[in-house]
């Protein structure tokens, strides 16, 4: 049976002037067979040539084939660029004549030309192709990564219980928990982080933060940073929140506490009864 959304070896099984018919067996009447428009013939082809070809649908919904190898196949993931947005959703550049429809509601946020997106593609209740910014299930679970390897991934979803999800290298399955969200993100964002688990099924937990150790540098420039712009004080101590230290500095309060001690030891600052203060 043809593939719609698949590349596929086709054979040639008549000629038109239109173009060639290509079915899966050497049967001029076969009724499951597809098109291929004459200016994608390849050269000296003829009747029992087998082609290489990408199944779609053109601009009035009928099978074609195409030799062009498109970005994104079915159920694959690729980063697309938004040609355009129109009334019933955004157009995508995939390689192919007729642009790939990402409908709204198909879009976690809505998406702009000229920006790029993370999707998968496919078949809609009117066997029609389309894009989908919903990715979890279609990322794959076995990466080649450890733990405290750094990678670069996708941020395609945010849930406030459980954190950013993001495709790693835009196929591996991993998700920043919302204690490792040292900073806001936002849906599209390409991020770079440490590996702090592995999972039993292989996705992968990960963290804005580096290893304690090589963090802490750039935690005390950042500390150092912000009492100088407040002007030599700040109303916070080991004591403070937690809620109001991560959202005043983007980190743990452990993290801050260790921040703040190391300071202390090297003499940068002061730690007073109501907050920290530069020496």
């Amino acid at each position: 049976m043809i593939q719609l959304g698949k590349t596929q070896d086709l054979i040639i099984i008549k000629t038109t002037e239109f173009g060639v018919y290509l079915s899966e067996r050497l049967d001029k009447n076969a009724e499951d067979r597809v098109l291929l428009p004459k200016n994608q013939i390849p050269a000296k082809a003829k009747i029992g040539d087998f082609l290489t070809v990408f199944v779609y649908k053109d601009s009035e919904d009928r099978l074609i084939a195409t030799t062009a190898k498109p970005l994104l196949e079915l159920d694959g993931l690729a980063l697309l660029t938004v040609k355009e947005v129109t009334s019933i959703g955004a157009f995508l550049e995939w390689g192919l004549a007729k642009d790939l429809l990402l409908p709204f509601k198909e879009q976690q946020v809505r998406v702009k030309a000229g920006e790029q997106v993370l999707v998968t593609l496919y078949i809609d209740k009117t066997n029609r192709l389309c894009a989908t910014t919903k990715l979890y299930g279609k990322l794959a679970t076995r990466s080649p990564y450890q733990k405290d390897d750094k990678v670069t991934g996708y941020i395609y979803e945010i849930t406030e219980p459980f954190g950013a999800f993001v495709a790693v290298d835009n196929k591996y399955s991993a998700l920043i928990p919302t204690r490792e969200m040292s900073r806001p993100l936002r849906l599209g964002e390409i991020v770079e982080c440490r590996v702090i688990r592995v999972q039993e099924d292989g996705k992968l937990d990960l963290s804005l933060r580096d290893k304690t150790w090589v963090q802490i540098d750039s935690d005390c420039e950042f500390v150092l940073e912000e009492l100088k712009k407040a002007g030599g004080f700040l109303p916070y101590h080991d004591k403070s929140d937690a809620d109001e230290i991560k959202r005043r500095f983007r980190m743990s309060k452990n993290a801050f506490k260790r921040t703040i001690g190391h300071l202390y030891k090297n003499g940068s600052i002061l730690i007073e009864e109501e907050g920290i203060r530069l020496k």
